[in-house]
């Protein structure tokens, strides 16, 4: 068989992928869903545990409510459903790493459920008619509670070449399971859902989503089926990838691994699979279960869990704004594009911080430009947090008000930056130990450049004057470089055109 790469455009186009995504988000909680052991990352290993989550006999779960809260704080993000009413269940099965035999989970009934996220599809996908800049809802089957296992260690301890060691700090951990419905035709569908769902849920607050620390898990299902077709065909399952790249990279390979099988006339085995980055590849682990594979029965030790409607009130009430209707509320309220507010809102503490700056703003718009191209391209270039930034918005708002009054230019305010970086002082700071630079308004001394300019440039005046008015943006920039960006740009340019024009 052929490998995946080598499948052609024309196959591609031949099939339709079908994608459902299962998230297993971990709430941030200071204890386990059913004990109070510390939910602390990078504690000694098996230093967390008791009884309860260790599943010892006699042991009896205790529902923490803050967990309860954080998920049905996420289902409400999610426009899902709150049953008022739901139900733990054991699933069994073994892990090593599964000291009971079995998690508790939900099931048939489980916290939330019927909602969906919304995202942006992309213009350039393959195969695809939609317009640019179209929406399309993601549906969500349903959002439940349940325990995290632990952790198999393969590295890090005396034997690890030989030898598999087993950490149960991770073992009841608390986690929300979102599964979509298998509503995405495309891997970079799952892309953007993935991104849209963790930039909800950091705004909500109940979980850091911190993939490296396996906060945030993914398992993607894929199938394919011919376009047209209405019944899906057989799926697998790609298991417990840590980074959205790499799930839209394994989904790629899986896709035209089920195209290669069928076209050669072969089926598709039902099972889960592991992707290796290295290789770029997935490889089969075991077949996929069922659920009756799992023997779910309701957990004995667990009242049905009732958030009734008066909990939901309460819990609504700490829900935030969301990204996608703050966007279109700092449009509106402070005239930036949609690309502003998009990149403005990527985390909550960014926007709050940007529209704590704009409302005492001369110019809230000025404002967005400068936190754009200014200070987020410096801390990328220099690998540091908006936390880490030695400008503060505050910092920002003051530089960007001497933009618009014409005090400073704009060479003059990135010369000004890099003097706060370099020091790792704030920007009025650094204004005022350079002795609060302002622009020249000396007219005379303008004028007297523009005419030297003019004499030594006859070429770029007659250009100029036969009718190619953008020359004067060459004669603007030379006095600019010759005033070392102390001149004021409009004065110039107004100096310039009076004598380029007479």
């Amino acid at each position: 068989m052929a490998t995946p790469s080598a499948v052609s455009d024309n196959l591609l186009a031949k099939y339709e992928p079908v994608i459902g995504l299962e998230v297993h988000v971990q709430l941030l909680t200071a204890s386990k869903i059913f004990c109070s052991c510390s939910t602390r990352f990078g504690d000694p290993p098996n230093t967390n545990v008791c009884p309860v989550c260790l599943g010892l006999p006699g042991a009896l779960p205790v529902l923490n409510r803050k967990a309860v809260e954080f998920a049905a704080l996420a289902a409400m993000a999610l426009e899902c459903r709150i049953n008022e009413v739901s139900i733990f269940a054991r699933k069994n099965y073994f892990y090593p790493d599964l000291p009971k035999g079995y998690q508790i989970s939900q099931y048939d009934k489980p916290l939330a459920e019927f909602g969906f996220i919304e995202i942006d599809l992309n213009e350039n996908r393959t195969h695809e008619s939609k317009t640019s800049g179209s929406k399309k809802k993601i549906g969500i089957t349903r959002l439940h509670l349940e325990e995290d296992a632990g952790k198999s260690l393969h590295e890090g301890f005396a034997d690890a070449a030989s030898k598999t060691a087993i950490d149960l700090n991770r073992t009841g951990v608390p986690l929300a399971e979102i599964v979509s419905e298998p509503d995405m035709r495309s891997p970079a569908e799952a892309y953007e859902y993935l991104t849209r769902l963790k930039e909800i849920i950091l705004y909500t607050g109940v979980s850091d989503c911190n993939m490296e620390e396996g906060s945030l898990r993914c398992d993607a299902n894929i199938s394919v089926r011919p376009r047209g077709q209405k019944e899906f065909g057989t799926k697998t399952e790609i298991k417990n990838v840590n980074s959205f790249r790499f799930v839209k990279q394994a989904l790629e390979y899986e896709i035209e691994r089920h195209i290669e099988i069928l076209e050669s006339g072969g089926k598709i085995t039902q099972e889960s699979r592991l992707y290796n980055a290295h290789e770029g590849k997935t490889h089969g682990m075991r077949s996929k279960e069922q659920a009756h594979d799992y023997r779910y029965f309701p957990e004995p030790d667990l009242l049905p869990l009732v958030v009734d409607e008066k909990w939901q009130t309460l819990i609504r009430a700490s829900l935030p704004e969301l990204p996608e209707a703050r966007r279109r509320r700092m449009m509106k309220e402070y005239g930036i594009t949609a690309g502003d507010a998009h990149t403005l809102t990527l985390t909550r503490a960014l926007a709050d911080q940007f529209e704590s700056a704009a409302r005492t703003a001369k110019n809230p718009r000025r404002v967005a430009n400068l936190v754009q191209s200014e200070l987020l391209g410096r801390l990328k270039a220099q690998g540091l947090e908006l936390e880490q930034s030695p400008i503060s918005m505050a910092g920002v708002t003051a530089s960007a008000d001497l933009v618009e009054s014409g005090a400073i230019s704009g060479k003059m305010l990135k010369d000004l930056y890099d003097l706060c970086f370099e020091r790792k002082q704030d920007f009025p700071a650094v204004y005022e130990a350079e002795g609060r630079p302002e622009q020249s308004r000396d007219t005379s001394a303008l004028e007297k450049l523009a005419d030297e300019l003019i004499a030594a440039n006859p070429k770029q005046v007659e250009q100029y004057r036969a009718g190619k008015k953008t020359m004067i943006a060459f004669f603007v920039g030379q006095v600019m470089k010759a005033s070392k960006g102390q001149a004021n740009p409009q004065l110039v340019n107004e100096v310039l055109t009076r004598k380029l024009e007479g």
